[in-house]
């Protein structure tokens, strides 16, 4: 990253690979895609300890559900919940239908969230063999439990994914043209994104719009400068760095804040819980409340979408995580009232352990 006036100014390409115009292979996607390996590496690693109850053939079909749910979920999760107007939009550009425009970003995690709970109630029932009987069903709870277990890295990479795409925008610590503090980051996603709005000075704005000209061919649309400059900047270009940094602001960079509450934090927790064997849903219960209280905490330094708000002065997804946790405490207090079985414990290497 190009380091200016004591903060990052973000320059990191979204692409991975990028074949022609807005198609190529992306980080989003590959944060995707390692954070399900990732996954299924440690539901084999817990299989391998006794700590899981489906069939470790079964291990990879496991891993698609959770996929599948967790990308269609999160998909229409975020159409739902925050930008509902892509139901009815429709461009002439593949792909055409803006709930199917994946590439311009746009996942929910609670959304996510629920098509995995689905996936996770597939699964619970056994798979068919050949003949197509089905087999080997698993408690429900437990499969939510192994889910659990496993989400915190796609959540870590996937905010890290937010990251190199300069989304989900962080609260600003100096304006444009102010020293920052060395950790703040200056994204030029932020102009036209609605939360720059106010920042710039008259001047600056002027100053701005001019810029953006020089980078764009007379035929072309406003926007289409703005493109060009990050393009630049992420290219390498010193020059087009130093022209549009002073007209950033600086920013927390709460991608990398949630990656780490989120993944780490989050995860550790989960781990540490499910190193003994505890009774099918207890470890969902502190999944759901867990992750509420962390997402709460963080987004009071992540800069919510614009004109979309929640309940009681909270945010959309403050408010969605206060449900959350109320889900896990009515899951907590319901399997501690019961006497099932403890199952996993990932040390002590036995799948069912009835003691107390």
């Amino acid at each position: 990253m190009i380091v200016t006036l004591a903060a990052w100014l973000h320059d990191i390409d979204p692409f991975l690979i990028r074949f022609s115009g807005d198609f190529g292979l992306r980080w989003y996607g590959l944060s995707y895609a390692a954070g399900f390996v990732l996954a299924w590496l440690a539901l084999r690693f817990l299989a391998g300890r006794g700590a899981v109850l489906i069939p470790k053939d079964r291990l990879s079909d496991a891993i698609i559900y959770a996929a599948l749910g967790a990308v269609v979920g999160g998909r229409l999760g975020y159409v739902l919940f925050y930008q509902p107007s892509l139901l009815w939009t429709i461009t002439d550009a593949f792909p055409f239908w803006g709930v199917l425009s994946l590439n311009h970003g746009g996942m929910a995690s609670h959304g996510g969230m629920i098509g995995v709970a689905i996936a996770a109630f597939l699964v619970s029932r056994g798979f068919k063999d050949e003949q197509g009987v089905r087999s080997e069903p698993v408690p429900l709870l437990h499969v939510f439990d192994l889910y659990a277990l496993v989400a915190p890295f796609g959540l870590m990479l996937g905010r890290i994914a937010n990251f190199i795409n300069g989304e989900l925008l962080g609260k600003v610590v100096a304006k444009p043209g102010e020293e920052a503090p060395w950790w703040a980051v200056r994204f030029p996603q932020e102009i036209g994104s609605g939360h720059d709005l106010g920042l710039r000075t008259p001047e600056q704005e002027r100053q701005l719009t001019a810029l953006l000209d020089t980078y764009r061919l007379p035929d072309q649309p406003a926007g289409a400068g703005l493109q060009h400059i990050i393009e630049n900047i992420q290219s390498g270009s010193t020059e087009a760095a130093r022209q549009l940094e002073p007209l950033l602001s600086a920013r927390v960079p709460s991608q990398l804040i949630q990656a780490i509450a989120e993944g780490v934090v989050l995860g550790l927790v989960l781990w540490i819980i499910a190193h003994k064997p505890r009774q099918p849903g207890v470890i969902s219960a502190w999944f759901l409340i867990c992750y509420g209280v962390l997402r709460i905490a963080t987004e009071f330094v992540r800069l919510p979408d614009p004109g979309i708000s929640g309940l009681f002065g909270l945010s959309r997804g403050q408010t969605l995580s206060s449900i959350m946790i109320l889900l896990g405490i009515a899951l907590l207090a319901g399997v501690v009232r019961r006497s099932a079985p403890k199952v996993g414990g990932w040390g002590r290497g036995s799948p069912v352990d009835q003691s107390a």
